[in-house]
């Protein structure tokens, strides 16, 4: 694996936010497809199977990488954005939903990060997007994450987004309980586990699920407080049935408001 490219950057905004990266001369940033939002002129892009992490890779093993990205849902390309001039130039990346983009340094947490299949945004040419296998059955199967996360190698930044308010948590040879939907990433040096929620009342009415994430060890832990399955389910929960009416914030007034718009 080759040594990342060095790149600036400013990150814009504040829940929709947009990480612009100032790219010098023959610097490349790789991304996931169609996670660009503008670019300079003479910033050229191209789609590539792989991260180009590895430039003597084999066609078996950039076969193998892309089969184990059709199983994270993420497309089968990645976009390489690369400076064709001689000036700096900039191109810039949008988060998908309402949160913050984190920019990770990996060289500072032993070059190993571990996120939700769906975190990685963009980083540095050098690093590489691989898949990690939760190890235990129970995790993979109640643990929120399934069994694959991705797992981001290199010695470069990474940026990653993370739904809702992120709050940064390190451990210390310390045990952290987690809903599973809100474990965003964490370092290679703490373990991931679930366990049951309480008692059956408990789990049949708390309203925390069934399962909690266990984490353990000594990292850092990146923690979200909206993950993107809960935004769906209440879009989901509040939106219209085929055939049917929708149903207005406060009954009345919804209704009221459709009359005052002709509705």
């Amino acid at each position: 694996m080759k040594k990342s490219h060095i790149i600036d950057y400013d990150i814009i905004g504040d829940d929709l936010q947009i990480v612009e990266i100032e790219l010098d001369p023959g610097e490349t940033v790789i991304a996931e497809a169609g996670a660009m939002n503008y670019m300079d002129n003479e910033v050229s892009f191209e789609a590539k199977m792989g991260d180009g992490s590895n430039p003597n890779e084999s066609v078996f093993n950039k076969l193998l990488n892309v089969g184990k990205r059709a199983l994270t849902g993420e497309s089968i390309f990645m976009t390489h954005f690369s400076n064709t001039g001689i000036e700096k130039k900039r191109v810039a990346f949008a988060a998908p939903y309402p949160g913050k983009i984190i920019p990770v340094d990996l060289s500072q947490i032993e070059g190993d990060l571990i996120c939700q299949k769906d975190a990685f945004l963009c980083a540095a040419l050098g690093t590489q997007i691989d898949i990690s296998f939760t190890q235990r059955m129970g995790t993979g199967f109640f643990g929120g994450e399934g069994f694959i996360l991705q797992r981001l190698r290199g010695d470069g930044i990474a940026f990653i987004h993370i739904g809702g308010t992120v709050v940064e948590k390190v451990l210390k040879n310390e045990i952290i309980r987690v809903d599973t939907g809100c474990l965003a990433a964490f370092t290679s040096g703490v373990n991931y586990n679930i366990e049951m929620a309480g008692g059956l009342k408990s789990m049949f009415f708390g309203g925390e699920g069934f399962f909690l994430a266990t984490l353990n060890g000594t990292g850092t832990v990146f923690l979200q407080s909206l993950p993107f399955s809960r935004m769906a389910d209440r879009i989901l929960q509040h939106a219209p049935k085929a055939g049917g009416t929708r149903k207005g914030e406060g009954s009345v007034l919804g209704g009221l408001g459709d009359l005052i718009n002709g509705s």
